[in-house]
């Protein structure tokens, strides 16, 4: 058999040596890239605060402002609270600005608190009371000294979203015991407080 002549070895080599190169690439390409591979992601991160809300239908309004009162005399009032909150929350009510008087009229007007459904500022058409009283026959001095919302009375747990719930608030000028006296060293007395419903988020 006949050995190749010179150009012939010549044009294989020519031939031969892209074909190397070709081999050469797919090689490292395969080396590069020979692994399996995966992803997943979880988009859209973010942190936002709860927030809580708390009005009600006073418009401003005192809800008892009582001039020239006699012994015996008695009211009742309501008053709606409306909660609205985006995380579960809980409502109190407590006593702040008490007024005392030199003749101890916070001592005798007493003062029971209820809440249920029902009823709104001022009127109290149609309420229906929920539970026991929060606050029963119990002295102006004495709900002054409930005056944080950890002591505070009612523990209304407020859901997610809006909600209410009305507060019904009964006094009376109780003179039981005391001497004509007593009574009459009251005259021209004046005292007050502010009840004040907080929320806060559990």
């Amino acid at each position: 058999m006949k050995s190749p002549g010179q150009k012939t070895t010549q044009a294989l080599a020519v031939v031969a040596t892209p074909l190397a190169l070709v081999a050469l690439g797919a090689s490292v390409y395969q080396a590069s890239y020979a692994a399996f591979t995966g992803q997943t992601r979880n988009s859209g991160n973010e942190w936002a605060t709860g927030s809580v809300k708390l009005t009600d239908d006073d418009n401003g309004a005192a809800r008892f402002r009582v001039a020239n009162m006699l012994p015996g005399d008695t009211q009742t009032r309501c008053i709606t609270v409306t909660a609205d909150a985006s995380v579960p929350s809980t409502v109190k009510g407590y006593a702040i600005n008490p007024v005392t008087s030199t003749a101890k009229l916070e001592d005798r007007v007493k003062v029971t608190i209820e809440s249920g459904n029902g009823g709104s500022f001022a009127d109290c058409t149609g309420f229906t009371a929920v539970g026991a009283p929060h606050v029963s026959d119990a002295p102006l001095s004495s709900i002054a000294q409930v005056n944080t919302f950890e002591t505070g009375f009612g523990g209304w747990a407020v859901p997610t979203g809006v909600s209410s719930k009305t507060y019904r608030m009964t006094w009376k000028f109780d003179t039981t015991g005391m001497s004509q006296a007593q009574i009459d060293a009251m005259q021209g007395a004046k005292t007050g407080i502010d009840m004040q419903w907080e929320m806060q988020s559990n």
